[in-house]
């Protein structure tokens, strides 16, 4: 399937790129009296010696939009009574650099010599993805096609990321729900571009890692045929991917969504993969939704290989989609066990979650 992809800058000097099911001339401006964008307002980094992680201090972003009404939606085309981020008076998919980043704009490199009080640029990119012009949905109510042209964005995007200066790690990903945090409920995911590797990142390629050096393998292979093998909790199987319930499932519903074949991130997936991925994963984020009255929060992450060389050879990209919702009207939140532990008790059993998943089917 052909995208046509187009670039401008909006009035700070922030990319916009348009990624369009067919050929479409983008030639209106941002007219809005923006200042223009400021590298040296990066935020910082800041290094926890206790745990070995980086936080970001992001204050600038305690003053974004918050659940805006429709009129007033920042990713909805341009009108003249709301002049928003899309300068267009209609889009398939649009892909801009974040006004409010946790990280960036500037790129370059995280401090290497770690220790109490160290701090630094908190450098890299953040990305939103706007799914549609329509302001009502989420990706699970995409059509095929426009599922496809999502991923194709995210792809060419994590391979535009992967090469800046300094990036250790693209983490692209939707939030869906107002129980899940989100700020507006236009269709969207975003793109993060990490100047060091997150601690979950971090956790997942040192087990690969350990499990190439004993077994000579790939972990996520394995885990994928140990899967497939054992069948209760699978959910899809296809030609490229293949959806089950993990064995240890943390959250009430929880699916992970595998390649068959060694993939390191989306951009390295080919056509005919991509062809399948996008009705995929609109499938299982259907059936979310049909469990239930209402709709369904959710978190799906794309987890995504290092950029260390090492590491990359042993991690395999795959999506984890994570609901806290484990009744009609309740949902599981990180308490003391999960909160300050990170020790997950899970009321549902993995194969309870993948007997209904397969049961609601569409």
């Amino acid at each position: 399937m052909k995208t046509f992809i187009t670039s401008t800058r909006l009035a700070d000097g922030r990319e916009l790129l348009y990624f369009d099911e067919s050929e479409q001339q983008h030639l209106e401006h941002d007219e809005r009296p923006l200042e223009p964008r400021k590298l040296e307002n990066t935020g910082q980094i800041r290094y926890d010696a206790l745990t070995s992680d980086w936080v970001a201090v992001a204050q600038l972003r305690d003053s974004r939009i918050y659940l805006p009404p429709a009129d007033q939606c920042p990713l909805c085309p341009s009108t003249a009574e709301n002049h928003s981020e899309i300068p267009a008076s209609a889009y398939d998919v649009a892909v801009f650099e974040n006004r409010f980043p946790s990280l960036g704009p500037a790129v370059g490199e995280a401090p290497i010599a770690r220790s109490w009080g160290t701090r630094g640029v908190a450098y890299g990119r953040c990305e939103v993805v706007a799914f549609s012009s329509e302001h009502e949905g989420s990706f699970g109510t995409l059509s095929p096609q426009r599922a496809r042209t999502v991923l194709t964005a995210l792809a060419q995007r994590t391979g535009f990321l992967n090469g800046l200066p300094g990036i250790k790690q693209v983490f692209a990903f939707e939030n869906r729900g107002k129980d899940i945090g989100v700020t507006l409920h236009h269709p969207h995911g975003q793109i993060y571009a990490y100047p060091y590797l997150t601690p979950r990142a971090e956790v997942m390629a040192q087990a690969a890692l350990r499990y190439q050096r004993e077994h000579g393998g790939i972990l996520l292979e394995h885990i994928l045929r140990s899967e497939r093998e054992a069948g209760d909790r699978m959910i899809l199987e296809g030609r490229h991917f293949s959806a089950y319930v993990p064995f240890a499932a943390h959250w009430p519903l929880e699916v992970h969504l595998t390649p068959h074949r060694q993939v390191a991130d989306l951009s390295e997936l080919n056509e005919e993969e991509l062809d399948e991925l996008a009705p995929f994963t609109v499938d299982l984020l259907h059936r979310l939704d049909l469990i239930y009255d209402s709709p369904t929060p959710y978190i799906a992450a794309w987890h995504q290989a290092p950029l260390d060389p090492e590491l990359r050879a042993v991690s395999r990209l795959h999506l984890q989609i994570t609901s806290p919702r484990r009744a009609a009207d309740k949902l599981k939140y990180l308490a003391g066990s999960e909160a300050a532990m990170g020790a997950f008790i899970n009321d549902k059993s993995p194969e309870q979650i993948a007997k209904t998943l397969r049961e609601a089917a569409g």
